[in-house]
């Protein structure tokens, strides 16, 4: 099993956010679970907040998360959910790398771990999320 985990939840963490605490826990129970899992869009989001490569492997390796890119076929379904997204009237609010997160953890994981502001469940309802 695998739990991909969006930038949102590493940032709350990373930044001490509230609710970082129970986001944390959520994530050491996922990982007793399931093996977890960061996209290169997620790498991405979140290597700002270290100085170096090497820092963010080395806490990447203590969370016991490993890199994973997006496969072409989770890509697809990103550009196809986003193209619908935007013919159904959606703002720019949400762009190609949010809908990446989501079908990467719908083809290539089990569950995402992320903070939904509803786009998830909306564009994504075959997806199950774990939320703190």
């Amino acid at each position: 099993m695998k739990l991909a985990v969006d930038s949102s939840v590493l940032l709350a963490i990373f930044n001490g956010e509230s609710g970082a605490g129970r986001w944390m826990e959520s994530l050491i129970e996922g990982r007793r679970q399931a093996q977890l899992v960061v996209c290169d869009v997620v790498y991405a989001e979140i290597s700002p907040a270290f100085p170096s490569k090497d820092d963010l492997d080395e806490v990447l390796e203590k969370l016991g998360a490993r890199f994973e890119s997006v496969s072409s076929e989770a890509s697809w379904l990103a550009g196809q959910t986003f193209r619908a997204y935007r013919r159904a009237g959606g703002p720019r609010k949400h762009l190609i790398p949010d809908f990446l997160v989501a079908a990467h953890a719908q083809i290539q994981a089990d569950k995402l771990a992320a903070i939904d502001r509803g786009y998830y469940r909306k564009y994504f309802p075959a997806l199950p999320l774990l939320t703190a």
